[in-house]
């Protein structure tokens, strides 16, 4: 999914383990863990996100929305971009058959220069606004994946709970993957907007 290189910015996803002690004093100050009390008492969990990105019905609901934003900016880009240069190549034909006078090649060159500035705004604008997109996804992704951690963690109580992509963890045991619990979690809770549905139809 090249849409979303950017995805996941936060590479590392702290999540406060929610403990409780028995008998624990009021304004008592918790010990710092050392050494082997350290490993002890953390604990750790990971996420593949290109798992996630793959069976994460948002994710792929979104995916397809992009996919459809990218063809429209290129059909439209392209459909102006060769108009304009149909126009140039006929000016450019009948400056050279001498069909123009010297002030209307100029009339017509300052307005092919004009259309030309409009076209690279339209491909900037246009690139502003698919970012911005992005970004609206890329936060609302991130929002439900912490919403979903912070209620799935009260149960397992991890101290991290990180994010795996690509090779940024080379080795992990498979009995920390938590990836399908997270999948199913967050599938469970997801039902598509209404501004999704209608941009899945069009």
């Amino acid at each position: 999914m090249k849409h979303f290189s950017s995805f996941l910015g936060f590479s590392l996803i702290m999540v406060t383990a929610i403990t409780t002690s028995c008998g624990k004093q009021q304004n008592s100050t918790k010990p710092v863990l050392r050494g082997d009390a350290a490993t002890e008492n953390t604990r750790i969990a990971y996420v593949d996100v290109d798992s996630l990105m793959k069976k994460y019905q948002y994710c792929i609901d979104y995916s397809a929305i992009l996919k459809k934003k990218t063809e429209s900016i290129q059909n439209t880009l392209s459909s102006k971009g060769l108009a304009l240069q149909k126009q140039a190549a006929e000016f450019q034909s009948k400056v050279q058959s001498g069909a123009f006078t010297r002030e209307q090649a100029e009339t017509v060159q300052t307005s092919l220069q004009t259309k030309q500035a409009q076209l690279q705004n339209l491909q900037q604008s246009l690139a502003a606004a698919y970012e911005k997109e992005q970004d609206k996804y890329n936060n609302a992704l991130r929002d439900s994946l912490r919403s979903f951690l912070k209620t799935y963690n009260k149960t397992y109580g991890y101290t991290f709970i990180i994010s795996k992509a690509g090779d940024n963890i080379l080795l992990a045991d498979d009995k920390y993957d938590i990836t399908e619990d997270v999948i199913k979690g967050l599938n469970k809770r997801y039902t598509p907007s209404a501004s999704i549905k209608g941009q899945l139809t069009k």
